[in-house]
């Protein structure tokens, strides 16, 4: 109220005669009521407010703790990953390093005594069977087979002899005029002329058999690839050989398969060899023959496998990769990321409808190097725990996480 109408009530207030004093005494009451209620709204939506606020914050508070509550619930969870094991319906396939070799290689030695005359064939010459490598001067041999024809001819003069003495002999036996004993050694000595001429007929041949080594030839076709000697060598007959003839077509490539998969391995198989330096060019072979039998230093069966090479690509001595594929195995593959290895032995964790872990034991079989054989413990249709950790244990609770597009 203003300063005036304060006056004015003063006024009215103090002069009890004045006309307008009881109006004055009816309208202060309800001017005090009005002021009452307006106060009382006032309180009433100030509390109002008060309690909206309190309210929001109880609210506030309570989804709070509710959030907190399912965030520590729910990193309180293990989340695991999980996969099913499978059948090995697809063969697998084991790659072996190995080694080429020629499927004939020879060293080529000579068997007559002498000089290196002339060497007709050096290394990587390509020849055929009986063609000449090289050339042997040997005046020793020439002179021991002429002696030896001489010795021939006077073996054969000596008989001619022998045989007409006895034929003289038996003319006089038959007149009586020589005994028998002296027919009979007649007789003996010409059948031991026949023996000597027989004996150096045998050493004229040996001679010559021997002046035919004198050319050395090719036993086979094939690839010179080594030659030891040159002209004028001295050549004995230690065995010293004097070239190195390899045949080219086919190949030989020896591997060591370990004993896991020698079951596996049977003559007739086809292989698959790469060389590292011929990229994009893969050459079949065949599983030729095995050793049947397990090395028991290595624990490994050897294998050769043949190998055309018609083309002369690939070379002997070469280190090359072979691919041998194997039957399919019936026996169950896990991944190896689902393997624990402790005291109790090798375990797999396996999770059922409830998210509950088992620990359980199995039995291994081949390595594949992603996957793993298990022989025995394992069900088709149980789920394994990929990457379980180490505190993982035997009925811990656990979240499966959504598969990924490409697990098993």
């Amino acid at each position: 109220m203003t300063e005036q109408r304060h006056a004015a009530l003063g006024i009215h207030a103090a002069d009890p005669n004045h006309p307008d004093a009881d109006a004055l005494h009816l309208a202060d009451p309800l001017e005090r009521h009005a002021i009452a209620r307006r106060a009382r709204w006032l309180v009433i939506a100030v509390l109002v407010l008060l309690a909206l606020g309190a309210g929001r914050t109880v609210i506030s508070r309570i989804g709070s703790a509710k959030a907190l509550e399912a965030g520590t619930t729910e990193r309180a969870k293990q989340y695991v990953k999980t996969a099913l094991p499978k059948t090995g319906d697809a063969g697998q396939t084991l790659a072996l390093p190995g080694t080429l070799q020629g499927f004939v290689q020879s060293p080529i030695a000579s068997r007559a005594a002498g000089y290196l005359r002339r060497w007709t064939k050096d290394i990587g010459s390509r020849v055929e069977k009986g063609e000449v490598l090289a050339e042997i001067e040997s005046p020793e041999l020439d002179q021991q087979l002429s002696q030896a024809v001489a010795a021939r001819e006077q073996a054969a003069s000596s008989l001619e002899l022998a045989k007409s003495t006895v034929e003289r002999w038996e003319s006089l036996r038959k007149k009586d005029v020589v005994s028998q004993q002296d027919l009979d050694e007649r007789r003996s000595s010409a059948a031991q002329a026949r023996a000597n001429l027989a004996a150096a007929e045998a050493n004229v041949q040996r001679l010559r058999q021997l002046e035919g080594f004198k050319r050395v030839v090719a036993p086979f076709a094939g690839v010179i690839t080594r030659r030891y000697v040159d002209v004028g060598d001295l050549i004995d007959m230690s065995g010293k050989p004097l070239f190195t003839l390899s045949q080219t077509d086919p190949l030989r490539v020896y591997v060591n398969v370990p004993q896991s998969y020698a079951q596996l391995v049977k003559p007739g198989q086809a292989v698959v060899v790469t060389q590292g330096e011929l990229r994009g060019q893969s050459f079949k072979g065949t599983v030729a023959r095995t050793a049947a039998s397990i090395d028991t230093g290595t624990r490994t069966m050897q294998v050769e496998i043949a190998l055309p090479n018609p083309q002369g690509t690939l070379l002997p001595g070469a280190y090359v990769q072979v691919s041998l594929p194997l039957a399919a195995s019936q026996a169950m593959l896990v991944p190896t990321n689902a393997l624990l290895f402790r005291a109790e032995g090798t375990r797999v964790a396996l999770v059922d409808g409830n998210g509950r872990v088992t620990l359980k034991t199995v039995t291994l079989g081949r390595n594949y190097g992603e996957t793993v054989e298990v022989i025995d413990g394992l069900g088709a249709a149980q789920r394994l725990v990929l990457n379980p950790s180490d505190s993982l244990a035997d009925g811990d609770q656990v979240a499966v996480a959504p598969p990924a597009k490409g697990t098993l």
